[in-house]
């Protein structure tokens, strides 16, 4: 039985740090949250959890939460995630993703937090020569967000090597969903999620759905994309830090997904059967860096976690979705 030890959650009033927030309260961990609510909302984090406004640069303020908390693990959702945004404002990536994890990363250092969980992305492999992705396939962003993330898995790496320290760096693919019982769920204004866009659009939130691209390589033409839903990669963390308190000499990197993928249309089909409407699509040309496609190729992940998704079915991802949406506009009703 894995001791249960105090956990920071940075970014826990955000999408997925908000999920990951959950699935500690409901396993028995203790949790507190730091987030400075530039994306994220109060409304997100349960009752019970303590709760800092703050940013993850002010080493006066961790230093404090290590103390008051007993914080052993950190996992460290807090950044900025905007693709197109990074290649306007790459400062603010390298700002927010990067200088901000050397920043949260030296603190626990001082502190002794031996245990780090990274939100790290796909967009580390830029445009992959083969799909499914390995972890091992080369690591080549395209744009200053996959790379501002990379830098802070670089850093990862060097400190467990100089320090009692290690870490689990999960690359995501497509996250989407919402929590299965409409506690949390992606709440941002204008998100780019594929599927958030088209249950807002379903709701009448939208007029429509942007189709980026149909002259990919795939079978229809639109890109082709692995969506894992929250609660699934939420629950992937928490068996992640099981892992590194089992094995404090040991780091990990891991992709998260589930090793298949649907297409644009498939997914606005999806979400047409699900809400029994039909969303207007409109096709546009594609957006410099997509891929044709990014699936991950997951064996590591189940290998080395107990690791078993429960939601890996598209209707249910649109389910959870829709139901998120009907409650976001009530709570901001």
């Amino acid at each position: 039985m894995t001791q249960k030890l105090p956990v920071l959650v940075t970014g826990g009033a955000g999408y997925i740090g908000s999920h990951a927030v959950l699935a500690l309260v409901d396993a028995g961990w203790p949790v507190a949250v730091i987030d400075n609510l530039t994306t994220g909302f109060r409304f997100a984090i349960p009752e019970g959890v303590a709760f800092y406004e703050g940013d993850i640069e002010d080493s006066e303020l961790l230093a404090r939460i290590f103390a008051e908390q007993g914080t052993k693990a950190i996992m460290h959702f807090a950044g900025s995630i905007i693709v197109p945004e990074s290649v306007e404002n790459p400062l603010k990536y390298y700002h927010n993703n990067t200088a901000k994890s050397r920043a949260l990363m030296d603190a626990a250092v001082k502190a002794g937090v031996p245990h780090f969980i990274f939100s790290s992305t796909a967009a580390t492999y830029g445009i992959p020569e083969v799909s499914p992705v390995t972890e091992d396939s080369p690591k080549a962003p395209i744009n200053p967000y996959g790379t501002s993330k990379l830098m802070t898995e670089i850093m990862l790496g060097d400190v467990a090597k100089a320090h009692p320290f290690n870490y689990c760096a999960l690359r995501y693919f497509n996250v989407a969903g919402a929590d299965p019982q409409a506690r949390t769920g992606q709440s941002t204004a204008g998100a780019t999620h594929l599927i958030k866009v088209a249950v807002e659009a379903a709701l009448g939130k939208r007029s429509h759905v942007a189709v980026f691209g149909t002259d990919f390589d795939t079978p229809d033409g639109t890109g082709v994309r692995d969506y894992i839903h929250v609660s699934d990669l939420a629950n992937a963390h928490v068996l992640a830090l099981e892992a590194l308190i089992a094995q404090p000499g040991r780091s990990l990197t891991m992709n998260c997904g589930y090793g298949k993928g649907f297409s644009v249309l498939d997914v606005l089909d999806a979400v047409d059967r699900v809400t029994n409407r039909t969303i207007e699509r409109r096709l546009e040309g594609r957006r410099a860096g997509d891929p044709d496609s990014l699936i991950s190729d997951n064996r590591r992940i189940k290998a080395t976690l107990p690791w078993q998704p429960r939601y890996a079915d598209l209707p249910t991802i649109v389910e959870h979705a829709l139901a998120w949406e009907r409650r976001l506009t009530e709570i901001r009703g």
